[in-house]
């Protein structure tokens, strides 16, 4: 690895973990997936105080009541909307100067004149938060399961659905993150790019789920699939090779968002006039 790509990663690193950026986000999204499960037990406890109430309007509840306390899948599954919707949302608007942002701030000079190239400047920011956002959002969904055995009252998911499910939810964020830092670092608009990629992340998925699209092979449909799989108590040996697929065509928009980046980075000229640095 060369000093330039050295020094890009640990720029990212202290960018991202030292200005405590890193620890808001898993605050967040770990939150996010402690609190899902708990706000559908405590409704299905507060519908049940009040089924008396529902009684005298002649609703019976007592159905849905269950239901809202049976098992920890239903606890999991909400969670991964709230993941992949507003952790996502967050982790997006936090890392707008990485994508982009510094560049109008005049805080990123890359001199080609002494040898410096747009690899060094690309290639960690496509590695760093990518990543960060792939790990958090599978232990936020062992969170949101650890949280669903203790509070409802069957435990009907196993391990590899709560890790697969978390994947998935991993590898949609990934995506999004990587079409933030295409879009922000080739055009400079970082409040442009978290604007459209978060009104798409929350368009596409009810998209999908007001269609009857097959979810299998649709990589803008990753949080969708995590629900389903997180419902099932096993997966079949098919499946888990249509999930590969479906994960491995959601890696090839990555690289191509990265190699779009790059190609723009290097075609581009970052005006640097002004005597402003941020740091």
């Amino acid at each position: 690895m060369s000093l330039q790509t050295k020094a890009g990663f640990k720029k990212e690193i202290l960018a991202f973990f030292k200005t405590q950026k890193f620890l808001i986000i898993a605050l967040v999204l770990l939150g996010l997936g402690a609190l899902s499960p708990l706000l559908i037990t405590g409704m299905g406890a507060l519908m049940d105080s009040m089924s008396d109430l529902y009684n005298d309007l002649g609703l019976d509840v007592s159905d849905m009541t269950a239901v809202l306390s049976s098992s920890t899948s239903i606890g999991v599954s909400s969670s991964i909307g709230d993941i992949t919707g507003v952790g996502l949302m967050v982790f997006l608007l936090l890392i707008m100067k990485a994508a982009g942002g510094e560049q109008k701030k005049r805080a990123v000079i890359i001199p080609r004149s002494a040898g410096l190239r747009s690899f060094g400047y690309i290639f960690p920011k496509f590695i760093i938060y990518p990543l960060s956002a792939f790990a958090l959002a599978i232990a936020a969904m062992f969170v949101s399961w650890g949280i669903s055995v203790l509070v409802f009252e069957h435990n009907d998911i196993s391990f590899n659905s709560v890790l697969t499910g978390g994947v998935l939810a991993g590898v949609c964020m990934m995506l999004y993150v990587c079409f933030h830092l295409a879009l922000g670092t080739a055009t400079g608009k970082a409040g442009m790019s978290a604007a459209v990629c978060i009104g798409a992340s929350l368009i596409l998925p009810n998209v999908f789920a007001l269609t009857t699209t097959e979810y299998m092979y649709n990589p803008f449909a990753l949080d969708v699939l995590a629900g389903q799989v997180v419902l099932q108590p096993n997966i079949p040996a098919e499946q888990g090779l249509d999930i590969v697929i479906t994960i491995g065509f959601a890696i090839a928009l990555m690289v191509l968002a990265y190699l779009i980046a790059l190609f723009a980075q290097n075609a581009r000229k970052i005006d640097n006039s002004g005597n402003e640095l941020e740091l």
